[in-house]
């Protein structure tokens, strides 16, 4: 348990991290994947080459650092951290791992007479408080996945029952357990974790759930991302009638219930959750529906008929499509062209601006869709949205 003081020198460290987070991070993460290859498939390495990783981690330190008096203030953060490490299947054993080359970069980067043993052991405490709450939460997670109905624990063995391609650079994939058994329920919005094997190397990834629970599979459709190690594997080397290790459904980026005029917005790939998300809201009681799609052009748009259907399908679901560059031969032109604006949003959501939002894309595609509905007076607690990889600050 952390003492008085030991609390003041975690808030007395804060302006250190504030001005050297990210380079303390970067050297953890350096250090801990080249001594412990047991943690390496639990990293995405073009987060770590990209520097996403390491700013995520700064930003989470920083703030658990200036909210040590008062956890509760982190917010969705530990919830969040949470069902990432569940859809990964982060056990107790890795935290010490964790812990002892977090505390080393702190000794290394600061220098000793900045990280004394004093700081040394207040850090170490206060990462040990951090990692029992998680640990805690996480079996929590473990044993509520197992005992549900079609649950289980650790990895199932999963057929890839059918592979479709989507669009120029989208396939999705129709994952049916190998026992023949249930699987569990998940909310609109979750994903799910997978082990790979790729050319010898285990490596781990998260993937959305792309259409609504059945209970007896999953859809994920996975976009092939330039230099994507899993992506391209999945697209390449995996086929139909082949078996992939899931890991159960995860994530707090979810439908939730309400009667509330529902507007989902997505740019490229970010389409795959609200596919669901679209999914069950249609097969709920009815509610308007406003589902918006951004794409560079028809090649690249993904689920641009099943979407269509279901404009004609059901009169409270309406559909719009922005692609980013204007072609003149298409048959069935998109509802507008460019790129994302505060213009297409005010033409397309409810003139009554007490909505629930949804939006999920690339970070500067989601930096624009917050500032919009702010913008427009959409309700910050009604307007939610996920990262694919580590979370990043949009402000």
């Amino acid at each position: 348990m952390l003492t008085s003081s030991q609390r003041a020198i975690i808030t007395a460290t804060v302006p250190f991290l504030e001005a050297g987070g990210e380079a303390l991070t970067t050297h953890f993460y350096r250090t801990m994947l080249a001594e412990y290859s047991e943690v390496r498939p639990l990293f995405n390495q073009a987060h770590q080459a990209s520097g996403a990783q390491p700013r995520a981690l700064a930003n989470g330190v920083l703030m658990y650092a200036r909210n040590i008096d008062r956890l509760e203030a982190l917010g969705p953060l530990a919830g969040q951290i949470v069902n990432k490490h569940v859809a990964l299947q982060i056990q107790p054993e890795h935290y010490p791992i964790v812990g002892s080359c977090l505390l080393r970069a702190i000794r290394e980067v600061l220098g000793a007479e900045i990280a004394t043993d004093a700081v040394i052991d207040a850090w170490g405490a206060a990462y040990q408080q951090l990692a029992d709450i998680l640990i805690a939460a996480e079996r929590d997670a473990y044993d509520v996945l197992a005992q549900s109905p079609g649950g289980w624990r650790g990895e199932r063995n999963f057929i890839v029952e059918r592979k479709v391609p989507e669009s120029a650079e989208i396939t999705s994939f129709y994952l049916t357990p190998q026992d023949g058994k249930p699987v569990v329920d998940f909310k609109p919005g979750q994903y799910i974790g997978m082990r790979l094997d790729v050319s010898g190397e285990e490596i781990r990834r998260n993937y959305s759930l792309s259409a609504a629970a059945d209970g007896r599979g999953y859809r994920i459709s996975v976009k092939r991302e330039a230099n994507g190690v899993a992506s391209t594997y999945l697209h390449d080397a995996v086929h139909e009638g082949d078996t992939i290790a899931l890991f159960p459904p995860a994530g707090a980026f979810t439908l939730g219930d309400s009667i509330k005029p529902l507007v989902l917005i997505s740019g490229g790939v970010g389409i795959t959750p609200t596919l669901a998300m679209a999914q069950a809201a249609l097969a709920g009681a009815p509610r308007p529906v406003v589902f918006i799609h951004y794409a560079r052009n028809a090649h690249a748009h993904a689920f641009s008929n099943v979407v269509r259907d279901w404009a004609a399908a059901f009169p409270h679901f309406q559909a719009f499509f922005v692609y980013e560059h204007a072609d003149v031969t298409l048959a069935r032109q998109p509802d507008a062209v460019g790129r994302p604006a505060v213009a297409h949003l005010e033409q397309w959501l409810p003139a009554d601006r007490d909505v629930d939002a949804y939006f999920l894309g690339p970070k500067p595609f989601m930096r624009a869709m917050k500032i919009a509905l702010q913008e427009m007076g959409v309700p910050d607690a009604q307007a939610q949205y996920e990262f694919f990889g580590p979370a990043e600050a949009l402000d």
